[in-house]
């Protein structure tokens, strides 16, 4: 078993890095090369300007290389309660934002020529308990009127052609797609080069100076000045932005992938070979990756802490989880076991904007995947002086209470969700 990313371990490698010491005076900086930066850094660099990325690692090094593979449209939370929460005007915009987000991302494959195994293939949120359904069933009324025609209510006689195994009823979001997120992640930055972008990679900011106007960034391998910059780290922001550190929470997401399936196999667990999630507060994901693994994931452990060790941990919470829903995949041979960090806000809402000289986009909660692309090229456009469309402008932010960068109280948080899960 591999401890490293599906998606990083059988993506090509990226090529077009800026060798050499980082230097020079930019119209614009990003600071993160995931798919936020990526997409940002190509809308910017299409335009004419003159921009640079900066990654502390390489191209799709966190998030963006370490997630499920689902493009999901919907939101994170039922779409009633976002109404309550954010109005309806702004809760209908997010939506749509999320729609928009992978009409995007499958416009840009198609005009770059990136070969990432795209698809429409729909999300199933399935229901875990009997009770679930409710509440699954009267937010779909709400979205299929309001938001969202392309939906549609399974019953669990409906789900038999679905997947293999005895849920409650299921929503179904026909919009959502799915990708090799690796291979996306090189192509957008190959295409970001192509336009003019200079990439370094190996280069983290470690001290950033705003001076007459102008931002200074500082790295191990030299300096750069830019007119504009744009925040794009997320989960891995480091300690010198503290402002986003307060209030963005790191939570390890977890994945396995099996061996290949047989034909058989493959019919028996994913027939509908869609991207699935559950309804349980600490739930699982899954889909097929392009070579018929099954990807499996889940947050297995409140924890702040991607690495061997706990990802291996987290692995074997996930084998037993695998086993509980597919029992006719149990023991398995399971291939790849990785990790990741999530970026979290307090009310799981994104957040993108501009703050003290800097625009930012973060704050995804579990659906960056599909809004990163879309949410980056959006705040380019505002940085050029373009029609501002970003769904979460002037959303108050503010920080978490005791939250200073380590999330501390994860573990109580982790306690607190399974013992809903538990009686609900």
């Amino acid at each position: 078993m591999k401890f490293v990313s599906y998606w990083h371990d059988t993506a090509p490698a990226f090529a077009g890095g800026r060798q050499g010491p980082v230097e020079g005076r930019y119209d614009a900086c990003v600071i993160g090369a995931g798919f936020t930066g990526l997409s940002a850094a190509r809308q910017l660099a299409k335009a004419g300007a003159r921009v640079v990325v900066l990654e502390a690692e390489r191209v799709g090094w966190g998030a963006s290389g370490r997630n499920g593979g689902h493009l999901n449209n919907g939101l994170a939370h039922s779409y009633p309660a976002a109404k309550a929460e954010l109005g309806k005007e702004r809760a209908i915009a997010l939506y749509k934002a999320l729609d928009a987000s992978i009409d995007t991302i499958e416009a840009l494959v198609t005009e770059e020529g990136i070969d990432c195994n795209f698809r429409r293939a729909g999300k199933l949120k399935l229901a875990s308990k009997p009770q679930h359904f409710g509440p699954i069933a009267r937010n779909f009324e709400e979205v299929h009127a309001e938001v969202d025609p392309d939906t549609a209510l399974l019953t669990p006689d409906d789900l038999k052609r679905e997947v293999g195994s005895p849920f409650h009823g299921a929503m179904l979001f026909k919009k959502s797609a799915m990708m090799h997120m690796g291979r996306y992640a090189v192509g957008l930055a190959d295409a970001a080069v192509r336009h003019g972008a200079a990439i370094y990679e190996a280069a983290p900011v470690t001290n950033r100076l705003q001076e007459k106007g102008k931002h200074r960034l500082v790295t191990p391998r030299g300096e750069i000045t830019a007119d504009n910059v744009l925040v794009a780290t997320g989960a891995y922001t480091t300690p010198n932005f503290g402002y986003f550190r307060r209030r963005i929470i790191s939570v390890g997401s977890f994945l396995i992938a099996t061996r290949p399936l047989t034909a058989d196999e493959i019919a028996s667990v994913m027939p509908g070979n869609r991207t699935c999630v559950t309804s349980m507060n600490i739930g699982n994901y899954f889909r097929l990756s392009p070579d018929n693994r099954l990807l499996f994931g889940g947050r297995a452990r409140f924890s702040a802490t991607s690495d061997h060790r706990s990802d291996a941990k987290s692995g074997a919470i996930l084998k037993a989880g695998l086993a509980e829903i597919f029992p006719q995949l149990a023991g398995i041979d399971v291939d790849y076991c990785w990790g990741g960090l999530v970026d979290m806000t307090k009310d799981r809402y994104p957040r993108a904007g501009y703050h003290d000289g800097s625009w930012y986009a973060m704050g995804y909660s579990g659906h960056g995947a599909q809004l990163s692309t879309h949410l980056g090229m959006i705040m380019a456009d505002a940085m050029l002086g373009r029609e501002d469309r970003n769904p979460m402008k002037d959303v108050d932010w503010p920080a978490v209470p005791g939250h200073f960068g380590k999330p501390w109280f994860l573990p109580l948080v982790g306690l607190y969700y399974k013992t809903l899960d538990r009686f609900q």
